[in-house]
């Protein structure tokens, strides 16, 4: 028994460490489709984050640029749309429930190169992330597909290499929209199950009981 409570109480520490600086993250994007381009973000932290204050901009890197506040408390696992098109249109488009929280209507447009950055309100940088398929050779481009990262750790890095372009049926859910766009806007399937936080929950649990029969 001791082994096992060992052994829950590392995984505990090793799921506390990977999380401890997750928050708002860039988890999908598409500078260019036939219905607008988007940028989705998720909390990938385990605790709800208040976006009032909040803003985004692209490579002008001007925080302020585009306000997130009205996008209001993103619950720990959601994930949230910036669009160009209207949040109407953009959830016809893809098919999306009101639930989906979705800002429309985004004047810091992305080019083919570009960047997009998040910033908290404090105007300090959360999540960046780069890219250009011309001069970054391996570089996706996300013209009528979207860009995913290609795992949990390629968040937050910005290192364009690390994403991989939407595919029908792929592991994130990606599907058609209604113009042949290629994405899964609206849900990030990376972040970990209420189950696993759960595990971590129980470990720490672990822990403390060690420190208890220790005493």
């Amino acid at each position: 028994m001791s082994r096992y409570l060992c052994f829950l109480a590392a995984t505990a520490a090793m799921l506390l460490a990977d999380r401890a600086d997750a928050a708002i993250r860039i988890t999908e994007w598409m500078y260019s489709g036939d219905d607008g381009e988007f940028i989705e973000f998720t909390n990938t932290g385990a605790a709800p984050v208040d976006l009032t204050g909040w803003s985004f901009s692209d490579s002008a890197r001007v925080p302020g640029a585009v306000s997130l506040s009205a996008l209001g408390t993103i619950a720990a696992g959601e994930s949230f749309l910036l669009t160009e098109p209207t949040a109407a249109l953009f959830r016809t488009a893809w098919n999306l429930p009101g639930s989906v929280k979705v800002l429309g209507g985004n004047t810091a447009n992305l080019g083919r190169g570009d960047e997009m950055n998040i910033y908290d309100p404090a105007n300090a940088l959360v999540d960046r992330l780069t890219y250009n398929d011309q001069t970054i050779a391996g570089s996706i481009r996300t013209q009528n597909a979207s860009g995913n990262p290609k795992t949990l750790a390629a968040l937050g890095t910005n290192n364009v290499l690390q994403w991989q372009l939407a595919v029908a049926g792929d592991a994130f859910g990606s599907y058609a929209g209604v113009a042949g766009n290629l994405g899964n806007p609206g849900s990030f399937t990376l972040v970990p199950e209420p189950a696993t936080w759960g595990l971590a929950a129980l470990a720490g649990a672990a822990i403390a009981f060690r420190g208890r029969r220790a005493k």
